[in-house]
C-alpha cells in the first residue's frame, strides 16, 4: 500500500515523485511503461535526432482532412523522463497572457503571478538569479556550449527584417529572434529523470517500476483506490491510500480515464467499457502547433560534410563528447528561433521559429541526399480542436488521435503568412552566399500554392495538450486543484489539463504545472 500512485514517469511524472517523496512520511510508487532512462542517446544531446524507437511510442494521427488525408506522426517518449528524454531541450514558459487567461478562465491560481514563483523553484538557471529566474531547483538551464556558426546567420537574417534579437525568451518580452537555452547540464540531457528522479532513486520510500504498462484505474464507488498493470506478461495491481495520480501525457491520460469507464458515456458504450463516471470532456480540446519546415541543401562541404566525412565526424563527435562532454553532440539541433508576429497589430507573438543546422524533413525520418539547414514555423494559438478517442477496449491498443488540423480555416490563413514571412527571413542577405536550394517550396508562389504545400508538408512541432483540460464548464475534466470532477482521490496531472495552448514550447510549463500541483498535494 502507498500513499501515492503515479502512472507515467514522464516530466510531470519524475517531478511529482520527486517532490512528493521529500516528506520521508509520504511513500509513493512512480509507474511507468518503459524502460530507464540510460541509453547514451538519451543522455548525449544531440543523440536525440538518433533516438532508437524503444524510447519513442511512435504514435500516428487518424487521416487528417486538412492535411490531403495524410497520416500525421506523433512521437511521444516512453521511458523514464518520457518526452524531456527524447526532445530538443528548448527551455520555453510562453507568454505571460497565456496563463491570465487560463484564470480569466475561472481557474483560480493559474494567472501569470501565480506560476512565475513554480517556473523559478523548478530552475538552475546558469545565468544566475533574478526577477524571472531562479537558481538552485533541479531542472538545469543553460546556454549551449558551442552554438554552430550558421545560427548567427539566421539571426541576422531574421534582424535584416526588422526582428529584434533578444538574449531571454523567458524574461518581460518574449518577442524576437535568439539562441535557445536548453535544458542541459554539464554537456548532457537534463530530462526531468535527470533532474528530479535518479538523484532520488535511494529513497526508502519511493519505488519506480518500469516496464510497468498501466491498464486500469480501479474504484471503490467512486473513489481511486489502485492501478491495475501488466509487468512480464503478470497481471499486477497496486494501491493507492491517498491518490492515484494520472501523468501519463495528452494522448494516454484521456485513454486510461476512458479504459477505466471514465468518459464520453457513448463512446464507452460503443467499446463495451461498463460506466463508472460519464465525464463528456475526456479526450475532447486537443490542441496541437501546426508546424512547417522550410528545408534547404547545400552543395558544398561547409556544415558537415558529404556523407562520408559526415559519418567520420558524427564518430568523431560521439568521441569528443565521451571524453570532454563539449562539441557537436552537445547541440540540441534547434539552436535558434524566436517570437514573431503574423500581423504586427496582433498584441502578443503568434509564431514560432525554430533554426535547424541539418535538412529536418518527415520528424527526422527520412534521409536526404546532402547537407543543409532547415528552419520551422508554428502557429503558436491555432483554432482548430481535436480529440483523442479509443481504438478498442484492449489497454494494449493505441489510441485514436485526431488533431484536426486545419479544421479553421483561420489557422491555414495565418500559415499562408507565416510561410511567407519564414521565406523573406530565409532569403536574406546572409543565407544568399550560399547558394542553397529550397528543397520543397522552390516552385511555390501563389497563396493557394502555398496553402497546397502547407497542406501536403506541415504536421505537429509535438505539443499536444488540453485532453482532460481544467476549468469549472460541463466540458472541463479536472478542476483548479487537477481533481477530477466527479470522482475521489483522482488527479491528473501533466500537459493535457491545460485548457488553451500556450504559445512556445510546452516541456517547462509541464514540469510546472506537476512543481504546483505537488506543492498542492503536500500543503492540503
Amino acid at each position: 500500500m502507498y500513499d501515492y500512485v503515479i502512472v507515467g514517469a514522464g516530466s510531470a511524472g519524475c517531478v511529482l515523485a520527486g517532490r512528493l517523496s521529500e516528506d520521508s512520511n509520504v511513500n509513493v510508487c512512480l509507474l511507468e511503461a518503459g524502460l530507464k532512462d540510460d541509453h547514451f542517446k538519451i543522455q548525449a544531446p544531440f543523440g536525440f535526432s538518433l533516438r532508437p524507437t524503444e524510447y519513442n511510442w511512435s504514435f500516428d494521427t487518424v487521416p487528417q482532412p486538412g492535411l490531403n488525408g495524410r497520416r500525421g506522426f506523433q512521437p511521444r517518449g516512453k521511458g523514464l523522463g518520457g518526452s524531456s528524454s527524447i526532445n530538443a531541450m528548448v527551455y520555453i514558459r510562453g507568454h505571460r497572457t497565456d496563463y491570465d487567461h487560463w484564470a480569466s478562465l475561472g481557474n483560480e491560481g493559474w494567472s501569470y503571478n501565480d506560476v512565475l514563483p513554480y517556473f523559478k523553484k523548478a530552475q538552475n538557471q546558469e545565468r544566475g538569479d533574478s526577477e524571472y529566474h531562479g537558481t538552485g531547483g533541479p531542472l538545469n538551464v543553460a546556454d549551449l556550449r558551442e552554438p554552430n556558426p550558421y545560427v548567427r546567420r539566421f539571426i541576422d537574417a531574421a534582424k535584416e527584417m526588422q526582428y529584434r534579437e533578444t538574449d531571454d525568451f523567458n524574461g518581460p518580452d518574449q518577442e524576437g529572434v535568439g539562441q535557445y537555452q536548453v535544458t542541459q547540464i554539464n554537456g548532457e540531457r537534463c530530462s526531468a529523470a535527470k533532474g528530479y528522479l535518479t538523484p532520488n532513486l535511494d529513497r526508502p520510500n519511493l519505488t519506480v517500476i518500469t516496464e510497468a504498462q498501466s491498464t486500469k484505474v480501479l474504484f471503490e464507488n467512486k473513489r481511486a483506490v489502485a492501478v491495475a498493470y501488466t509487468k512480464d506478461g503478470q497481471e499486477h495491481e497496486v494501491r493507492a491510500n491517498q491518490e492515484v495520480i494520472l501523468s501519463c501525457g495528452a494522448f494516454q491520460s484521456p485513454h486510461l480515464l476512458m479504459l477505466s469507464g471514465v468518459g464520453p458515456a457513448a463512446e464507452l458504450r460503443a467499446h463495451g467499457i461498463d460506466i463508472l463516471h460519464d465525464l463528456p470532456g475526456v479526450g475532447k480540446n486537443l490542441q496541437d502547433h501546426i508546424d512547417y519546415i522550410a528545408v534547404y541543401r547545400k552543395k558544398d562541404l561547409a556544415l558537415f560534410g558529404k556523407t562520408f566525412l559526415g559519418s567520420l565526424k558524427v564518430l568523431h563527435a560521439i568521441w569528443k563528447w565521451r571524453r570532454t562532454r563539449t562539441g557537436m553532440a552537445t547541440s540540441n539541433v534547434a539552436e535558434a528561433g524566436g517570437f514573431i508576429k503574423s500581423d504586427p497589430g496582433l498584441d502578443v507573438p503568434d509564431l514560432q521559429l525554430h533554426f535547424v543546422v541539418a535538412q529536418a524533413a518527415d520528424h527526422g525520418r527520412t534521409i536526404l541526399p546532402g547537407h543543409g539547414y532547415s528552419c520551422h514555423i508554428c502557429l503558436l494559438r491555432p483554432k482548430s480542436r481535436g480529440e483523442v478517442t479509443l481504438a478498442s477496449a484492449d489497454p494494449m491498443a493505441a489510441p485514436m488521435i485526431d488533431p484536426n488540423f486545419f479544421a479553421e480555416q483561420e489557422d491555414l490563413d495565418t500559415m499562408v503568412k507565416a510561410f511567407k514571412q519564414l521565406r523573406q527571413i530565409m532569403e536574406r542577405s546572409p543565407f544568399a552566399n550560399l547558394n542553397a536550394q529550397d528543397v520543397f517550396g522552390a516552385g511555390v508562389h501563389s497563396d493557394d500554392e502555398i496553402r497546397e504545400e502547407l497542406r501536403n508538408r506541415a504536421d505537429t512541432v509535438y505539443h499536444p495538450v488540453g485532453t482532460c483540460k481544467m476549468g469549472s464548464d460541463e466540458m472541463a475534466v479536472v478542476d483548479h486543484e487537477l481533481k477530477v470532477h466527479g470522482l475521489e482521490n483522482l488527479r491528473v496531472i501533466d500537459a493535457s489539463i491545460m485548457p488553451t495552448l500556450i504559445g512556445g514550447n510546452t516541456n517547462a510549463p509541464t514540469i510546472m504545472i506537476a512543481e504546483k500541483a505537488a506543492d498542492m498535494i503536500l500543503t492540503s
